[in-house]
């Protein structure tokens, strides 16, 4: 027997049916091992020794792997193809070789850039050991990350309350957003006036152009500063006539860009479809990994995590015939088009994202995709098919208006697409407006040839301060530094907003007051942890780790030696200290000087002749003034501006209204609870409680529409039919947060699902692994009992497969498969188990009781819970609990022992995911 694992159990499933029966594929569900969250895990004192903690999650899928390996021939390491992946499989072979679970077992690593039958068939023809250098640069940069976290956290938590936590690159990415933020702060507009003309030509074909000359010099762009400038102007095109100067004309080619890369995939996507950086590659993740079509699972795109933009060149040709067979022969380059990754610190030579097969159109493949995935491929498709198509070719024009006086001149500027090429189907998305002048249509224009002046206009314009970071400008900007990886930039955005350094509104970051004081502490005391090139360099090194040309360890020593100096120096830093920089730092944020009669932004609006200042307590920082105690005036910190007034644009505990229903008319809202964010329909003034639905985490409240509000306030919706029980599932969210229902069974949703958008596939391998109440699994029909005609059912239990019929379960003799039970097999079983049981009240047939009482500790409390339930007299309640809780686990045994005089208030705590 031949063993292979991979990360999730959809791959695993997926590869199991391509390698046939000599195989069986487990999933190691991610990551198993991971150093443990307290100090010490990394210990510099020791060469960077690291205490590795297998997760309390992994556990069972680590014994299965090596129950699984025990007595196999080989074992393939077929995880991801990259620094995560090769981590992965380090681990779990290291965890095997500790349990003894590889004695006479060959261990291989598979890796391969697409899960398709070819891709995994070869890959198995070439397997290799795994990659020692790969894994150092992933033990490097855990250990960096965990040093700087450990060490730096507590800092911030004893200087400077109410932060949270601070990363390596996080930091650096917070620190480019606050900064942008007080450029846009310290901008100061200027005025300018632009001055056009419409003319028409001979043949009566009208045209504008833009005075770029006045009085026989050039216009600078701020030149006509005041609307007295601009009259002025207007006056001197109306007093002249015109003649078309020198007309020029050129051809250029615009070539496409080439496919995907993960950075470009999560620009495009944020540009284009609106979608957040990690629902990206979430979306991308299960592309990747494979839908249901036809009866099969197929990987409909490339591995996802990759700086590589070269694709293969079976690729290269089909794309090349599906551009001749779909558009002609015209929109094939002579050659093909072959592109070389620019990022110096490229990671590993993958291909670039690509559909698996460029002939499964977006059309075909649409039916069995939910709406972003079908978006998301539709984009990868497009994407890689231009990359290979002819250039467009267009033709610009421009032309002078030229005074008979020559002391005014105007230009005239367009652009003539002459030739599609790849623009036919793609065209890539701008972060911010740009000058569509050069899109302009020019009539044929003659040089000498007269015009005849229409109308003369001038418009008012103000400089604008640079943009605030969108997704995609952040991502761009942060690759272009060198800074993360791009497989790590959808979980550095996450974090940023998770610990409230920063928000997104009108899907562009803002930073929160907590987000520019960690900005400003560390830039006064760690200016070079937030430094971008510092923390480039460090990427360049690690990268040649993974090359084998630095010892990992050599590079943590040569970081630890400065980072712990810089550290030390903290030690004796006092709050005032702390405080005394911030405020110099960030006074200009909290106390803009607004130009009112000279007013002092820092004066204390109570005692008058107090300073405001910036103060930090317990609980974290806040406005306070000079004059305490005696004055006791303070402020919160501005949530926008510095003057402490909230924006109601940016509070997010002003309702916002996102439109109306268009069924009912009623207005919808997003409002703030003690529980979070949530929508509502309609208002609560009337006679009904309006229909109200919070916001699941991982959706930030700058992202929700109308139509995500509603899609929202219609949960639950059903995802589909159960295959095998035929039963409706469910999508909703309840208490607990985002959930699958399918008959009794509920399943909480991780940060990888949407519940808008998941769908029937997904949705059955997830219940196939949620446990339902009492531990139970939804259960396979075997046929209908011939007493009652109720069903027969057979189920995997927790003490291994047992069938059921009502009420009465009985499990299978030791040996017998699953599959192999029929009606005939299961009577008998069910018959014995009947006659065994007690009956109780209702006719339910149980174990006796002392048979739960011999188990683990665990069920004692469970059994106090019970007595807590059950109709006693007070004394003999008491009782009870006092021995549960004696002998119980606290975490067990104290919330029943609490209370147990009252048995009919005892209530069982929901499932996750339970809206009851």
């Amino acid at each position: 027997m031949n063993v292979v694992v991979v990360e999730s159990p959809a791959k695993a499933k997926t590869i199991n049916k391509y390698l046939g029966p000599g195989f069986q594929v487990l999933a190691s569900y991610g990551h198993v091992r991971d150093l443990p969250a307290k100090d010490g895990s990394v210990d510099p004192e020791h060469d960077f020794a690291m205490e590795w903690e297998v997760d309390g999650k992994s556990e069972k899928h680590l014994r299965a792997i090596a129950e699984a390996t025990r007595g196999a021939s080989n074992l393939y390491l077929a995880t991801d193809p990259d620094r995560e992946g090769e981590a992965i499989s380090w681990h779990v072979r290291e965890v095997l070789e500790q349990r003894r679970a590889l004695k006479g077992v060959a261990v291989q690593r598979v890796v391969f850039n697409e899960i398709t039958k070819a891709a995994i068939t070869e890959a198995f023809r070439h397997p290799r050991e795994l990659n020692r250098e790969l894994v150092d640069a992933y033990l490097a940069r855990r250990a960096l990350d965990y040093l700087v976290g450990f060490t730096l956290s507590p800092v911030l938590w004893r200087k400077l309350p109410g932060s949270r936590s601070a990363g390596r690159v996080q930091s650096v990415a917070l620190r480019l957003i606050c900064e942008r933020e007080a450029e846009i702060e310290a901008f100061k507009p200027q005025e300018y006036w632009t001055v056009e003309a419409t003319f028409l030509t001979e043949d009566g074909n009208r045209f504008t152009a833009r005075l770029t000359h006045l009085a026989g010099r050039k216009l600078e762009k701020l030149d006509i500063g005041t609307a007295a400038a601009a009259a002025a102007a207007v006056a001197a095109v109306e007093a002249r006539t015109f003649h078309v100067g020198p007309v020029e004309r050129k051809q250029v080619r615009r070539h496409p860009q080439p496919p995907f890369t993960t950075s470009t995939l999560q620009q495009e996507a944020s540009r284009q479809l609106g979608m957040t950086a990690s629902r990206t590659m979430r979306t991308a993740q299960r592309l990747y990994e494979g839908v249901d079509i036809g009866g099969e699972t197929v990987g409909l795109i490339t591995y996802m995590r990759t700086d590589g933009v070269q694709i293969s060149g079976e690729a290269i040709a089909a794309a090349r015939r599906l551009i001749h067979s779909r558009y002609g022969e015209r929109f094939v380059p002579d050659a093909p088009r072959v592109y070389r990754t620019q990022a110096k610190n490229a990671q590993e030579a993958h291909e670039g994202i690509r559909p698996t097969d460029l002939f499964r159109t977006p059309d075909q493949v649409a039916a069995h995709l939910s709406d972003e995935e079908r978006r998301l491929y539709e984009l990868v498709w497009r994407r890689t098919v231009a990359s290979q198509m002819e250039s467009a070719l267009l033709e610009q024009v421009g032309a002078d208006l030229l005074s008979g006086d020559r002391q005014v001149t105007l230009r005239a500027t367009g652009s003539t697409l002459l030739f599609e090429g790849f623009l036919k189907l793609y065209r890539e998305g701008r972060d911010d407006a740009e000058d569509e002048d050069g899109e302009r249509r020019l009539p044929p224009l003659v040089d000498g040839a007269s015009v005849d002046r229409q109308g003369v206009t001038s418009e008012q314009h103000f400089t604008q301060p640079p943009p605030r970071y969108s997704e995609a400008s952040l991502v761009k900007r942060l690759e272009e530094l060198g800074i993360g990886r791009p497989s790590t930039y959808a979980s550095i955005i996450e974090v940023l907003q998770d610990r409230g350094y920063v928000r997104l509104d009108r899907k562009r970051f803002v930073p929160e007051d907590r987000g520019r004081l960690v900005t400003a502490f560390l830039t006064g005391f760690f200016e070079k942890l937030v430094q971008y090139n510092f923390t480039a360099e460090l990427e360049t090194g690690l990268d040649a780790v993974s090359d084998g040309r630095i010892d990992w360890r050599q590079l943590l020593r040569d970081f630890w030696q400065e980072f712990n100096a810089q550290v030390a120096q903290t030690k004796d830093l006092s709050i005032k200290d702390v405080v005394t920089a911030l405020d110099a730092d960030l006074g200009r944020h909290f106390f803009p000087d607004t130009g009112e009669g000279g007013r002092d932004p820092r004066a204390c609006p109570t005692c008058g002749d107090g300073r405001l200042g910036l103060k930090l307590g317990k609980f974290g920082a806040f406005i306070g003034c000079s004059n305490y105690p005696e004055c006791r005036y303070t402020r919160p910190l501005a949530i926008e501006g510095g003057d402490g007034t909230a924006s109601a644009e940016g509070d997010p505990n002003v309702p916002k209204k996102l439109g109306e229903d268009p069924d009912t008319g009623l207005p919808v809202w997003m409002r703030k609870g003690p529980y979070g964010q949530y929508v509502q329909l309609g208002d609560a003034d009337g006679g009904d409680k309006p229909k109200r639905q919070s916001i699941p985490k991982g959706l930030a409240p700058g992202d929700v529409t109308l139509d995500t509000a509603l899609a929202l306030l219609a949960l639950p919706r059903t995802v589909g039919t159960h295959p095998e029980s035929g039963e409706p599932i469910l999508a909703g969210i309840g208490r607990f947060g985002p959930y699958l229902k399918h008959g009794s069974v509920y399943k909480s949703l991780g940060a990888g699902d949407d519940v808008l958008t998941i769908g029937l596939n997904r949705a059955v391998d997830l219940l196939a692994s949620a446990p339902g109440r009492g531990g139970r699994q939804p259960g396979r029909p075997v046929g209908e009992h011939p007493d009652d005609g109720k069903p027969i059912t057979v189920h995997a239990g927790r003490y291994g497969p047992y069938v059921q019929h009502g009420d009465i379960r009985a499990t299978l003799p030791k040996g017998m498969v699953a599959d192999a039970v029929t009606v005939a097999v299961a009577l008998p079983l069910l018959a014995e188990r009947a006659a065994k049981a007690p009956a109780k009240a209702g006719g339910r047939k149980r174990a006796a009781p002392k048979a739960a009482a011999t188990k683990a500790p665990a069920a004692e409390g469970k059994a106090a819970a019970k007595a807590k339930a059950a109709p006693k007299p007070k004394a003999a309640a008491s009782k009870t609990t006092t021995a549960a809780r004696k002998s119980a686990p606290k975490a067990a045994g104290k919330p029943a022992a609490a209370k147990t005089a009252k048995p009919s208030t005892a209530r069982r705590k929901p499932a996750a995911g339970d809206d009851r």
